[in-house]
């Protein structure tokens, strides 16, 4: 259990969360992602990280149970936790392909909306269950993947959206057989990592210079909205709920 990272071919590290049953991550969770992205990218003779993970889904976001234990220390936490995981995946000086499968749902989305690429599996569903979990945020990183419309209606219904779908809109590369997952996001990562290391590096500064949203300032912005909904007490009306039979 945890984050693990592993070289498995000369350019590429490929940084495995696994945290059972359904890679719900902690706090400290989120910090070790953010630790192990960060590491992989300042390695020199690494040149693309490919995020995957182990078990039944790619992410499904925070522990609500660990907020529902420990309240607003934990929540405030989460926030700045799932906020360094994120930027992690951002700012790495490398390009970063997430591997899906699965449900990436919550701070799921965060990660894949700020990855540079998402190769992802037949079964993949991507949302935002915050509004049935008493949070908000990771709106930022779903306009990222679907048009503008389409974001809104997801966030205000819970729903989600198919790798499938996904695809049609341009966000996920490629969609492939469960089975295929891993070997397509290697063969993605292996053409990346075929160019110019320092060439690389440089064009993900520069990329990352003309995106027309600041996903820090605006996540956090989100984040506020997050802890008033905590503070008023809204939010554990609403985690009341989570876990139980119907909700």
């Amino acid at each position: 259990m945890g984050v693990s990272t592993s070289c498995v071919e000369k350019g590429v590290a490929v940084v495995t969360v696994g945290f059972p049953p359904v890679n719900a991550l902690p706090v400290a969770g989120w910090f070790a992602l953010a630790d192990a992205v960060r590491a992989a990218g300042r390695d020199p003779q690494v040149r693309c990280v490919v995020l995957t993970a182990e078990g039944r889904g790619f992410n499904a976001g925070v522990d609500i149970k660990e907020i529902q234990k420990d309240g607003n220390s934990v929540l405030i936490g989460a926030n700045h936790a799932c906020a360094e995981a994120f930027a992690a995946v951002y700012d790495c000086a490398v390009p970063v392909v997430a591997a899906v499968h699965g449900f990436c749902l919550g701070g799921g989305i965060g990660l894949v909306g700020n990855a540079d690429a998402i190769v992802a599996g037949e079964d993949a569903v991507f949302g935002l269950p915050e509004l049935d979990r008493g949070a908000l945020g990771a709106a930022t990183h779903l306009a990222r993947l679907v048009p503008q419309h389409l974001m809104r209606a997801l966030y205000y219904t819970s729903r989600t959206a198919t790798a499938a779908e996904l695809h049609a809109h341009g966000s996920v590369w490629q969609v492939v057989p469960r089975g295929e997952l891993r070997a397509a996001a290697l063969t993605l990562a292996r053409e990346i990592a075929a160019k110019d290391g320092q060439l690389l590096r440089l064009a993900k500064a520069a990329l990352n210079g003309i995106d027309p949203v600041d996903v820090r300032r605006s996540y956090r912005f989100e984040q506020g909205f997050t802890f008033e909904a905590g503070l008023s007490g809204v939010a554990d009306r609403v985690r009341a709920g989570f876990g139980k039979e119907g909700a």
